[in-house]
C-alpha cells in the first residue's frame, strides 16, 4: 500500500500521513505534560516538539520489521488533527505489530481515541495481515487501558515496579489481540448493530 493511499475514514475521522501544516495541532497536544508522560520522544520546548513531529511525519511506511507508520488522527468536522495512532511492525516470523496512540487531552472522553485506535487495529489486520497486535501502556493510564479492554484486547501481562520514572516505580501493562478474536468481535458488533427490537 502506498503511503499515499493510506487515508482511514471513520463516522467522525480522518486517519491520515502527517502533513507539515499539522504541526500547530500536533505541539498544542504533544507538549502537554500528562501527553508526554507516556510518549517515546520527549518534548519539553517547541524545538524538541518540533524534533518529534519530524520523525513522526518520516513513519510512512509498514513493509518490514522496525518500520513504524505513524497517522495524524483529524476530525472531520473542522479538520483538527486531535491525536496521532502508529503501527510498529515487529516481527516478521509471527507477524506482530505493537499499537501507540495519543489523543490531547480536550478531545478525550468523547470516543475519538477508541473510534481511532479501532480503525488502525482493523487496517493492521485486514491491510498489513498481521496475526497479532498488541499494546503497551503505563499502570496509572487508567484511560488507555480502559480503552484497550473495550476494544477487546485482553491483559497479558502486568509489570509490577519494573522501572524507575521521575523518582518513582513504574508499572506497564501489556494488551492483546489475535487476528480471528477481533474478527470474531467485529462480527458480533456488526450483528448487533443491525439488530431489530
Amino acid at each position: 500500500m502506498a503511503v499515499n493511499d493510506i487515508v482511514v475514514k471513520t463516522d467522525r475521522l480522518i486517519l491520515r500521513p502527517f502533513e507539515k501544516s499539522d504541526f500547530e495541532d500536533v505541539v498544542s497536544y504533544y507538549a502537554l505534560p500528562d501527553v508526554q508522560r507516556y510518549l517515546d520522544w520527549k518534548a519539553r520546548d517547541k524545538v524538541e516538539a518540533k524534533s518529534a513531529f519530524e520523525q513522526m511525519r518520516k513513519q510512512r511506511r509498514l513493509s518490514r520489521p522496525g518500520e513504524v507508520l505513524s497517522l495524524a488522527v483529524v476530525r472531520k468536522t473542522d479538520g483538527k488533527v486531535i491525536g496521532h495512532v502508529s503501527l510498529g511492525y515487529m516481527d516478521a516470523t509471527a507477524a506482530q505489530c505493537e499499537i501507540r496512540f495519543a489523543i490531547g487531552p480536550a478531545f478525550r472522553r468523547k470516543g475519538y481515541g477508541g473510534e481511532a485506535v479501532r480503525a488502525a487495529i482493523s487496517m493492521g489486520f485486514d491491510d498489513y495481515k498481521f496475526h497479532r497486535i498488541y499494546a503497551r501502556t503505563a499502570g496509572k493510564n487508567d484511560g488507555s487501558a480502559r480503552l484497550l479492554k473495550n476494544l477487546g484486547m485482553r491483559l497479558e501481562a502486568h509489570y509490577r515496579e519494573h522501572a524507575l520514572f521521575q523518582g518513582e516505580w513504574d508499572e506497564e501493562l501489556h494488551f492483546a489481540i489475535l487476528d480471528r478474536e477481533w474478527r470474531r468481535g467485529t462480527k458480533v458488533r456488526e450483528i448487533s448493530r443491525h439488530k431489530v427490537a
